[in-house]
C-alpha cells in the first residue's frame, strides 16, 4: 500500500482494518492449555496423582476449582452428562444434596436441586434451587455443562456448578469442576455463624504454613468451605462414572460405596457421618427421588 504523508494516520487505519484479527483459541484449546500449565501440581499433588484443587475469595464471591486428569474417554464422559438425569444421580452422591431432579421452567431446561443438611430430612426442610441447564459440545473433544441459578440456598446468588472437560487421548480425560457463588447479608450471617460454631475445625485443602512437627496448616473460613464442597463435587463425579460398567440395577449403590470411600481418603476435611448412615440416608434419597 502505497501513502501520501497527508493520508498517513488514515492509511495506518485502512492497514489495520485489513488485517487479519488473530484467532481465538478454543475453549478446548484453553482447557489443554490450564493443563499444560498445571502439569507440575497434577504430577505432584499431595491429594492424589493427577489431580489439583485451588479457591479463591474475593469481597462478595468464593469459588473453587477442581483440575484431574481422569481415565474415563471423553465419550464415556460426555454420553454420561448430556444427560441431566445421569447428572442428577451425580450429584445426589454429595451429602448435602437431598433430591435432584431434571424438568423445564417456562419453556427452557432446568435441574431442581434440594440443598439440606448432612443427614436425613424432609424436603420441606431443604432449600430448593432451580438451576438453569446447558450444555455445550464443540467438536468431538469438549463438552462443557453449566448449572446456574440467580438464587442460591441461604441468601446467596449467582449460585453455579460448572463441568468441562476435553479429550485427552482414547482412554483418558481433562475435567474442571467449579463450583461458585456469591453472598448476600443473610448468606454471610448465616456463614459467619457456622464458621464459630459446628465448622469452627474445619479446614480446606490448600497448604497455608507447616507446624514445627511438620504437620500442615489448611486453609479454613470460606475458601475452606469453597475446596470442601468442590472435592465432593468431583469425587461424585469421578464416582459415578466409574460405576457407568455395572448394571443399571446396582449402579446408583455402586456409586455410593465410591463416594463414602474416596471421601474417607480425606478424613480431616470430609468426614462427616459413618458409612452406615451416610448409605442408608442415599437409599432413601434415592428412592425419594424416583417415586
Amino acid at each position: 500500500m502505497v501513502c501520501v504523508l497527508a493520508a498517513s494516520t488514515l492509511c495506518v487505519v485502512t492497514a489495520l482494518a485489513g488485517e487479519s484479527k488473530p484467532a481465538q483459541a478454543s475453549p478446548a484449546d484453553l482447557l489443554r492449555q490450564r493443563q499444560a500449565v498445571l502439569r507440575e501440581q497434577l504430577a505432584r499433588s499431595p491429594l492424589q496423582p493427577g489431580l489439583y484443587l485451588e479457591s479463591v475469595e474475593r469481597s462478595n464471591a468464593l469459588q473453587g476449582d477442581a483440575y484431574a486428569l481422569v481415565e474415563h474417554s471423553f465419550a464415556t464422559v460426555r454420553n454420561a452428562f448430556q444427560n441431566p438425569d445421569s447428572l442428577c444421580e451425580a450429584l445426589l452422591l454429595h451429602l448435602n444434596i437431598k433430591y435432584c431432579r431434571a424438568g423445564s421452567k417456562d419453556g427452557r431446561p432446568v435441574v431442581s436441586v434440594a440443598v439440606g443438611k448432612k443427614t436425613e430430612q424432609p424436603l420441606s426442610d431443604t432449600y430448593r434451587v432451580d438451576f438453569d441447564h446447558s450444555v455445550t459440545t464443540l467438536d468431538a473433544d469438549y463438552m462443557r455443562v453449566n448449572l446456574h441459578a440467580k438464587e442460591g440456598p441461604v441468601g446467596t446468588k449467582d449460585y453455579r456448578i460448572a463441568l468441562e472437560m476435553v479429550a485427552l487421548d482414547v482412554e483418558h480425560s481433562f475435567v474442571h469442576i467449579q463450583f461458585a457463588y456469591t453472598t448476600g447479608m443473610a448468606a454471610r450471617l448465616a456463614t459467619n455463624f457456622y464458621l464459630v460454631s459446628g465448622g469452627r475445625d474445619k479446614v480446606g485443602f490448600t497448604r497455608t504454613a507447616d507446624t514445627d512437627d511438620s504437620r500442615p496448616q489448611f486453609v479454613g473460613g470460606l475458601r475452606g468451605i469453597a475446596e470442601r464442597n468442590t472435592m465432593r463435587y468431583f469425587l461424585a463425579i469421578d464416582a459415578y462414572l466409574s460405576a457407568l460398567s455395572i448394571p443399571r440395577q446396582q449402579r446408583f449403590a455402586a456409586s455410593t460405596e465410591r463416594w463414602f470411600a474416596a471421601t474417607e481418603r480425606y478424613p480431616l476435611q470430609l468426614h462427616e457421618i459413618d458409612r452406615d448412615a451416610y448409605l442408608a440416608m442415599k437409599r432413601a434419597e434415592y428412592r425419594r427421588q424416583n417415586l
